[in-house]
């Protein structure tokens, strides 16, 4: 009885991204490590639009350890240099906001000017085959910058 109850409360209660990171539902995965998870936000603002979030799940991202939110900062910066050499651009904006998903989570977005962080700008719609071939880029720069 007690498995069947935690079981339900981790259905009904785990976060979308948790979710996602368990492997329960897909995601477009740019980079993994131990502690943190980066994969392509599905509503982007432009291509190379990622997420980058702690394994552990936390809602906001100053409830983190402080050692969690520098080690999620490095994380963060060796996903945006992937970014950037994947989609080359004037540089990687980040966002912390956290409204929509209760799993602290930062968007890296690579931008040319400042409006192309505006999260009221048009999303775009990409293709299935669009967000592989994004995450496969991504991915390889990541991987490549690892070694």
């Amino acid at each position: 009885m007690v498995r069947v109850c935690l079981f339900l409360f981790y259905i009904y209660m785990a976060t979308i991204f948790s979710r996602i990171i368990a492997g329960e539902i897909p995601s477009y995965k740019v980079a993994e490590n131990d502690q943190f998870y980066a994969f392509l936000d599905i509503n982007p603002l432009v291509k190379g639009h990622t997420l980058v979030v702690p394994k552990r799940e936390v809602d906001y991202i100053f409830d983190l350890e402080d050692q969690e939110v520098a080690a999620m900062h490095v994380f963060a910066k060796s996903v945006a240099l992937a970014i950037q050499k994947a989609f080359p651009c004037k540089k990687v904006g980040e966002a912390v906001i956290g409204l929509e998903v209760p799993h602290a989570h930062i968007h890296l977005i690579p931008i040319q000017k400042e409006s192309d962080m505006l999260f009221s700008n048009p999303k775009l719609q990409l293709s299935s085959e669009e967000f592989v071939a994004i995450a496969k880029a991504i991915n390889e720069a990541w991987e490549s910058s690892a070694k």
